[in-house]
């Protein structure tokens, strides 16, 4: 029988991509599957510490191995802003982007650097953490460029040119943060899986 793994999260778009990435090693479930455990409150001031956090909390209530992310996009211009605040950074998706092109309005293209950056945490029953880091470097476009992906993937431009929401989820896993820090977790996680 194959273990339980409970995904740290409610964000559609970060499970569709966490399970691709997982395959099918593990018994999947998601916060959505444990509405007894209480909303985490993501009050750390780094990507480890709320990632940690989320980890621990699913893994001790559920008593499964838990794996949380927390990620976001850092914009040099505007001192790594929106950072751990990515997800907060205005009430909806189109409201984050707006909200960001307008605060890089008039900043020069060469100034518009960013990065993705995910931190995974994977977390025992009994406290074990373990902590995995991914970054994407890039820049942040004029405009929004494709109807893929999910977050500010339509204003985040890949060194090629092309846009994050331009690619399929094969491309965007092998380049992207979520990708990178998957890949690092992944021995442990297969470790896991097989028991």
């Amino acid at each position: 029988m194959k273990p339980t793994l409970v995904f740290a999260t409610t964000n559609a778009g970060k499970l569709v991509e966490l399970q691709a990435l997982v395959g099918d090693h593990f018994s999947l479930k998601s916060a959505a599957d444990f509405p007894d455990v209480p909303e985490v409150d993501e009050d750390q001031p780094t990507f480890e510490g709320n990632a940690v956090k989320k980890a621990l909390t699913y893994a001790r209530a559920t008593k499964h191995w838990a794996l949380a992310d927390d990620s976001g996009l850092c914009v040099d211009a505007l001192g790594g802003a929106p950072g751990v605040h990515s997800a907060r950074y205005a009430p909806t998706a189109d409201e984050r982007i707006d909200k960001l092109l307008g605060a890089l309005d008039g900043v020069g293209e060469a100034q518009r650097t960013a990065r993705f950056v995910c931190v995974l945490c994977l977390a025992s029953p009994s406290g074990e953490t373990l902590c995995v880091r991914g970054e994407c470097e890039g820049r942040i476009g004029l405009r929004r460029v494709g109807t893929g992906g999910f977050g500010y993937d339509p204003v985040f431009l890949l060194p090629s040119g092309r846009s994050m929401a331009e690619l399929t989820r094969d491309e965007k896993s092998a380049v992207s943060h979520r990708g990178k820090a998957f890949l690092a977790l992944e021995p442990r996680l297969l470790a896991v899986g097989r028991g």
